[in-house]
């Protein structure tokens, strides 16, 4: 199936693809294999998130034990249901994933979320997946480069510890942008998230992540400004219990590791 193919396929069920959909086609056929082959789909359940033209679905269909593929543009669940008629295992959903419930749809079955996301909702679907009740066992996106090397960068940012919170997050491969269609402006990653959990025992979430967001209000200021201004905190009192732990007073919010941010959210929760 070659890139002329697949894009004869988009001109055939006559898709203009939609900027503000972010719909960009991924339509290099060895990226698509690539990307399955990582799913390893064989007997899954599998959660598609951005099904298009259904390049990627109709590969994962082959090995699935049941394909979801959602997908939010009318004209491309026509083209989807014309193209997949003949596999019995998938069932295609018109709607904006950001109101899928796996909860609803899947009720307890373990499944896995992939997908070409936009890159423009990236990450409140990675969010969506990870702060659900029931959780998949594994997620692989195709998103935006620079989103998932913030997510998986050495220093702390938000992104990162909301991610790590849940599971750890990692970079499979690249793929850069003249392998889409229309091509984006920058190339995109594959990331993968495993070991997904329903976050870290006996800490508060909304919390946690009140303190955390405290903390980066102003990137460039010390943990020590942010956090006594953002949460109304006497300074001094703000000083001694990072000294009390450990953290020095004029580091950063990106300093400090996830389990830094664990050990100082129990005294600043109260």
């Amino acid at each position: 199936m070659k890139r002329e193919y697949l894009k004869l396929l988009i001109r055939q069920f006559k898709i203009r693809p939609k900027k503000r959909l972010g719909q960009h086609f991924l339509v290099d056929f060895y990226l698509l294999k690539k990307i399955s082959n990582r799913i390893k789909p064989k007997g899954e359940v599998i959660v598609e998130v951005g099904a298009g033209l259904g390049f990627l679905t109709e590969l994962l269909a082959q090995e699935a034990k049941r394909v979801i593929a959602i997908e939010k543009d009318p004209s491309l669940v026509l083209a989807l249901k014309e193209r997949l008629k003949n596999f019995q295992n998938v069932e295609i959903l018109e709607m904006d994933v950001l109101d899928f419930s796996p909860d609803t749809f899947l009720k307890g079955i373990p499944y896995k979320a992939v997908g070409n996301l936009p890159y423009n909702i990236s990450l409140p679907v990675i969010r969506l997946f990870l702060e659900t009740k029931h959780q998949p066992k594994e997620i692989i996106f195709l998103i935006q480069k620079e989103v998932a090397q913030k997510i998986c960068a050495k220093k702390s940012n938000l992104p990162k510890i909301a991610v790590e919170f849940y599971g750890k997050p990692k970079i499979l491969f690249y793929i850069p942008k003249n392998s889409f269609f229309p091509p984006p402006k920058v190339d995109g990653a594959v990331i993968q998230v495993k070991d997904i959990h329903k976050g870290i025992p006996g800490v508060d979430k909304d919390l946690f992540f009140k303190v955390v967001k405290a903390g980066f209000t102003h990137p460039r200021k010390t943990i020590l400004n942010n956090l006594s201004s953002e949460l109304k905190l006497n300074k001094g009192k703000v000083s001694i219990l990072l000294r009390k732990i450990n953290i020095n007073t004029s580091l950063r919010a990106e300093d400090l590791s996830l389990q830094e941010w664990l050990n100082l959210y129990p005294y600043l929760s109260k």
